[in-house]
């Protein structure tokens, strides 16, 4: 009977690891989405951020990462252009990519290896204001400059185009008379911090 207890026991914890999902959040600049993900998850069971990939050497989210005792890894552009580091990934386990302020194209060899597995968060509504260079103050300027009265958040999973990805959520943020760039940016900001983390705990588990 003890024997049986202490199978059925061992049964549990490995399916237990076993659903426990391993994800790497992909960045490129000061990080504050990525610490509001890297928040959200740090007291799950079920889900752990193993890992910190970016271009960009010094950037702020290598501090986020360092201070949160997350693993980092420094990418080079051809080398991710041609294997996507899906060998460095496949080290860490990871199964499932979360782009929060990464700025490259992620390319073919990494969409195959993680079919509806990789996330990313456009700071504006789309289809609107997206594709190669749509990104961060650009973005706003471009909603100002068509006069918008609105723009906002969209998180889409990702394909093999800039911002195209079916759309798994959208929340607006009103676009009001004099908006200056730095007050949209903020705006945004405070949406994406809000609900990304939220997004992502949603659809995780979903995958558990």
């Amino acid at each position: 009977m003890i024997n049986d207890q202490k199978t059925a026991t061992k049964v549990l914890e490995d399916n237990k690891k076993q659903q426990i999902k391993h994800v790497a959040i992909f960045a490129s600049g000061a990080g504050s989405n990525a610490k509001k993900i890297i928040e959200r998850f740090e007291n799950s069971t079920r889900v752990k951020i193993d890992l910190i990939v970016c271009n960009k050497p010094g950037a702020g989210v290598l501090q986020i990462a360092e201070a949160a005792n997350i693993q980092t890894l420094i990418i080079g552009k051809k080398v991710f252009s041609d294997t996507g580091y899906l060998d460095e990934l496949k080290n860490y386990a990871i199964d499932f990519i979360i782009l929060a302020g990464f700025l490259w194209k992620i390319p073919s060899a990494l969409i195959n290896a993680y079919p509806w597995k990789i996330i990313n968060i456009h700071p504006a509504l789309l289809p609107s204001y997206g594709g190669k260079g749509m990104y961060g103050n650009a973005v706003h300027e471009a909603v100002l400059l068509a006069k918008e009265k609105q723009s906002g958040i969209t998180v889409h999973y990702v394909d093999d185009k800039y911002d195209h990805g079916r759309i798994i959520f959208q929340k607006a943020c009103e676009v009001v008379e004099n908006e200056t760039v730095e007050s949209l940016a903020q705006k945004v900001h405070e949406l994406e911090h809000e609900y990304y983390p939220k997004q992502i705990e949603n659809l995780l588990d979903t995958l558990l």
